[in-house]
């Protein structure tokens, strides 16, 4: 998710210069969003749960192509996949031999449809969408990187996933992480590596192409 979660406009106008150097770095960041169309990334993801005394770790590997196309896949080989394509996503579960399907369009709703938008708020285009979608909690720097605490706005994502937190390079305004809370209180952080930016992406890798035995 290289654009991702992050902007200014539920900022407060600046009060000292701190407070406009916050702004002006997060500015800056939107403003660096202008420059992909393509992204992708290795990551590795740690999952803590209350239930374990050692978080769960795993690699994979994410695409994402301007505005709102991308695949993740988990583990190597994957043991899931998630595309999002023109107006549906698609979970994919290669062993298991099992593709869920989730619409994006139209006029289904509910918690899981708040909670899969956020996916989606990875990679905001436009600052209306994310202002509408988002709620900045705070801001904190420390060694070129800023991360931002975020809380959805839709009741229902809240209800399942309460706050999301994203950090970024403050040089370059590269993606470093994103985090997200759970309503259990574990959480499931992302951090990335080997970043490239504008990649040529073939169009099958937004095309899963679900056998006939799934």
């Amino acid at each position: 998710m290289l654009p991702a979660l992050l902007l200014c406009l539920d900022l407060l106008p600046a009060q000292n210069a701190a407070a406009t150097d916050t702004n002006s770095v997060l500015e800056s960041w939107l403003n660096a969003q202008t420059n992909f169309q393509t992204w992708s990334a290795d990551f590795i993801q740690t999952r803590t749960l209350k239930s374990l005394t050692e978080p769960l770790t795993a690699t994979g590997h994410v695409w994402f192509a301007a505005p709102e196309r991308f695949r993740w896949e988990l583990g190597q080989p994957p043991q899931s996949i998630a595309v999002r394509e023109a107006g549906v996503m698609w979970v994919i579960y290669p062993k298991l031999q099992r593709a869920e399907r989730y619409p994006l369009t139209g006029n289904q709703t509910g918690p899981w449809r708040d909670a899969l938008s956020l996916l989606e708020a990875g990679f905001p285009r436009q600052p209306s969408g994310f202002e509408a979608r988002f709620r900045i909690l705070s801001r904190t720097f420390s060694n070129e990187t800023c991360e931002v605490a975020l809380q959805p706005k839709a009741a229902g994502a809240r209800r399942l996933i309460p706050q999301i937190k994203i950090a970024f390079r403050t040089n370059d305004f590269s993606l470093r992480a994103t985090e997200l809370q759970w309503a259990d209180g574990s959480t499931m952080r992302n951090d990335f590596f080997g970043a490239t930016l504008n990649p040529a992406l073939p169009e099958k890798l937004f095309a899963p192409g679900i056998p006939d035995d799934f």
